[in-house]
């Protein structure tokens, strides 16, 4: 990376909302207690798997792998963003910088791609309910959960390795409240629209082709239900399928917003309130969409607090 009249280059600062210190306040609050929701909920969710008999199956071992990395891509953000919130100090090392949109991209990627996983589960579990325990059997499963992990950090390494190779000349702002690449990109001091190509085709492969599958899937999905004379059978299937849709248009939409759109066509106020949206809000959904009209996992938590009620 260049450097501006033989400087040393340290770090970057993150301007996020320093332009409103009102709405600091107001954010700090709100995204602490968003924070503790998404600990609380996803944390409840990776427990319940483990801990039900009922709940070992292909459907909560990949839910488990969502809560967790849920989990993981808010806090790769969120601790430091309340830091930077409730003081004066908004800088981020230069290796903090790398590690934090490496881990980011890394885990947007993978959920990406583990989204596409669950649609086919649910394709698996409606329109091939006879041969499903052995379509998605335990091997596969933790076969599909590896790749999906792998993918999405190998998709990682490549954006960040080509972010980090376009000189920035000493340019150290990014209006942004966490490094994201289209903002590192802005400060680069050359001609980036070849970088710009590179990235915009990995985030198309990420993006689309899970949502290729997952638009197969239902596809598939909607012809089988269909055919289903009982109405309590039709909306029991649709059921299990429809907090995973919920959940799909959350992160779909705002990611293919963020990262599929030219930058121009939306203010910079307006993106950092969508990347606010799926860094924080949809991991904090995600739990309570899955579970309030889940008789499984409503079941699974009666059982475990009434065991550990009984216990004492």
């Amino acid at each position: 990376m260049e450097q501006k009249n033989g400087s040393s280059f340290t770090g970057f600062i993150l301007l996020g909302f320093s332009d409103r210190p009102q709405l600091e306040r107001v954010l700090f609050v709100v995204i602490l207690i968003f924070y503790l929701l998404t600990l609380l909920g996803n944390t409840t969710i990776i427990a319940l798997s483990r801990l039900d008999p009922h709940l070992h199956t292909p459907m909560y071992y990949f839910l488990s792998n969502l809560s967790f990395l849920d989990l993981c891509y808010t806090t790769s953000t969120v601790p430091q963003l309340l830091v930077h919130l409730r003081g004066t100090d908004k800088s981020i090392s230069f290796g903090g910088c790398v590690a934090q949109l490496f881990i980011s991209l890394g885990l947007g990627g993978t959920e990406c791609i583990l989204l596409g996983v669950m649609a086919f589960d649910r394709y698996a579990a409606i329109c091939r309910p006879l041969h499903y325990m052995v379509i998605i059997h335990p091997r596969l499963c933790a076969l599909m959960a590896s790749a999906s992990w792998f993918i999405g950090f190998a998709n990682s390494s490549l954006q960040t390795v080509l972010v980090f190779l376009v000189p920035l000349c000493g340019r150290n702002k990014i209006d942004h409240f966490f490094c994201e690449f289209p903002q590192l990109l802005k400060l680069a001091c050359v001609d980036i629209t070849g970088n710009e190509s590179e990235i915009f085709f990995a985030a198309v492969i990420t993006l689309l082709i899970p949502v290729a599958l997952i638009t197969f899937s239902y596809g598939q999905i909607v012809r089988a239900v269909l055919r289903i004379k009982s109405a309590a059978g039709q909306r029991k299937a649709f059921g299990t399928c429809g907090s995973h849709l919920t959940v799909v248009s959350l992160f779909y939409g705002t990611a293919i917003y963020a990262y599929l759109q030219p930058s121009n066509n939306h203010s910079q106020d307006k993106g950092k309130f969508v990347s606010l949206f799926y860094t924080i809000v949809t991991p904090m959904a995600n739990p309570f969409i899955y579970t309030l009209r889940n008789k499984d996992v409503m079941g699974a938590i009666k059982k475990v607090f009434c065991r550990g009620y009984d216990s004492r």
